[in-house]
């Protein structure tokens, strides 16, 4: 998996201080994307255990909330393979801070439809989210009110509360 970028201190994707990880390798080619560079999946560089390593000390501090997944798509096939080691340690070694998944897929369309049928490696992931912002970014929809989305299809949805409830639950952010 190649990695766009890495920002250790980031406010802007998901509540508090937050460390991002921004993955290369997008197939939805969003209109007016904010991040078209990392839709090639050979952008950046490639993620390393050295890498890991990095990201885990800008995780370490108390005032670090938690893990964002961004891109490029996180969601693509190849970038689930290359998170889920990425995801398991972070919970191994930081269970308390949360990690936020950003996606152009559907929750109940295309990730609880044929990614969940299709792969075990989307079920193991996703028991290491905590959350996920779901929907492509639609420029016509998009709005500097919203919190933590570009768009008002987005949704900010409560992932473990949305398995066991069998339902989509909403984070009390999507107002």
């Amino acid at each position: 998996m190649n990695f766009a970028d890495i920002k250790p201190v980031d406010v802007a994707n998901g509540p508090g201080v937050r460390v991002s990880l921004f993955v290369s390798g997008c197939n939805h080619r969003c209109w007016n994307c904010f991040n078209k560079e990392a839709w090639d999946f050979n952008y950046g560089k490639v993620f390393t255990e050295k890498t890991l390593e990095q990201l885990l000390g800008y995780l370490k501090p108390d005032y670090i909330k938690g893990l964002s997944l961004l891109g490029g798509e996180p969601l693509e096939l190849s970038n689930q393979q290359g998170l889920l080691p990425v995801v398991k340690k972070v919970k191994q070694w930081y269970p308390q801070k949360t990690i936020w998944c950003y996606t152009g897929f559907t929750f109940d369309g295309d990730v609880l439809g044929h990614m969940w049928e299709e792969g075990s490696i989307t079920r193991e992931l996703f028991s290491y989210l905590d959350v996920l912002v779901d929907g492509k970014y639609i420029e016509q929809l998009h709005s500097l009110h919203l919190n933590f989305r570009g768009s008002s299809n987005q949704r900010i949805i409560k992932i473990q509360d949305s398995l066991k409830q069998k339902k989509i639950v909403l984070h009390e952010l999507n107002n």
